[in-house]
């Protein structure tokens, strides 16, 4: 039986959400969600950020750690992350519903500067499974109830968020943010690298040089970029370069080949058999049914 805190905020939901998959809102940072039926496993990067089950459940698969966020529950990214992510509604009448929360790395910093995270300690994740604290579910239900209100979402969205860091910072989650933005612990420095490789994903970059960036021995660097993403730096850099091909097909008419060379692949057939192990389909043919999808949406 759900908290009636996380039933308000299911009501709230529902009501913002009139068709299926992602909904952008006023609030940049905050994104809904809504998917009912059988939903297709769907490979997709999430960044560093908060997400919430608010209903149904997600199993989530970064390399080759598996993670299940159930209704109730709120996950934290420890680096943007590929991920499978495979949503499962909670019946045929009663559809998956969630949210997405960007984190903002210099609030959290800032906020740890003068509070006392939380003391859970342990060892670094890519992803974290919480459970949802009931004024963080009200605190949310009060984000959604402004989104409508232009004025109030201005002034108060970025106090109804600052709530949020805090008490995410005092809760079980807190240790996992203060390493997160506490300059030289090893997730820092894994999640700098990270984020240059986003930016640099074409180069082609050895992985002793990665660690010499994060100030680190390559087999030191290996175990902590494993723990903080899911899998290695290699495996890390395909999956990314693979999902960006994907949007320049889509976004931009390119044909496979391009695509390919755009993103760091010198074999256009070594791409396409790595896009269709991760997609399940071929370029072109893949690309043409989520376009069907878009139109039919």
């Amino acid at each position: 039986m759900p908290s009636p805190s996380l039933a308000a905020l299911a009501t709230a939901l529902s009501q913002k959400l009139e068709r299926d998959g992602e909904t952008a809102t006023a609030y940049g940072g905050l994104k809904l969600y809504r998917y009912s039926g059988k939903v297709a496993p769907m490979p997709c990067l999430y960044i560093f950020g908060l997400g919430i089950t608010v209903q149904g459940s997600k199993r989530l698969m970064a390399g080759e750690d598996v993670y299940l966020a159930s209704a109730g529950q709120l996950m934290i990214t420890s680096a943007d992350l590929p991920v499978i992510n495979n949503i499962i509604p909670a019946s045929d009448n009663s559809p998956y519903l969630g949210i997405w929360l960007d984190l903002d790395m210099q609030l959290i910093a800032q906020l740890a500067l003068v509070m006392d995270a939380g003391k859970d300690g342990g060892y670094c994740q890519s992803m974290k499974i919480l459970d949802l604290e009931d004024d963080i579910a009200d605190a949310l239900s009060r984000l959604l109830a402004i989104l409508d209100q232009p004025v109030l979402l201005a002034q108060l969205a970025p106090l109804i968020q600052q709530e949020i860091v805090v008490r995410l910072l005092l809760g079980p989650g807190g240790w996992t943010l203060r390493q997160l933005v506490s300059a030289g612990s090893p997730i820092n420095r894994v999640a700098k690298v990270v984020s240059w490789l986003r930016l640099n994903f074409s180069r082609n970059l050895p992985v002793d040089e990665l660690a010499a960036m994060a100030n680190m021995s390559p087999s030191s660097f290996r175990q902590h970029f494993r723990a903080v993403t899911g899998m290695s730096p290699l495996q890390y850099l395909k999956r990314y370069r693979l999902l960006e091909a994907r949007q320049l097909l889509l976004n931009h008419e390119l044909d496979a080949a391009s695509a390919a060379l755009r993103v760091g692949y010198e074999s256009p057939s070594q791409f396409s058999r790595e896009y269709t192990r991760l997609f399940g389909a071929p370029p072109l043919r893949d690309v043409r049914r989520l376009k069907s999808v878009v139109a039919a949406s």
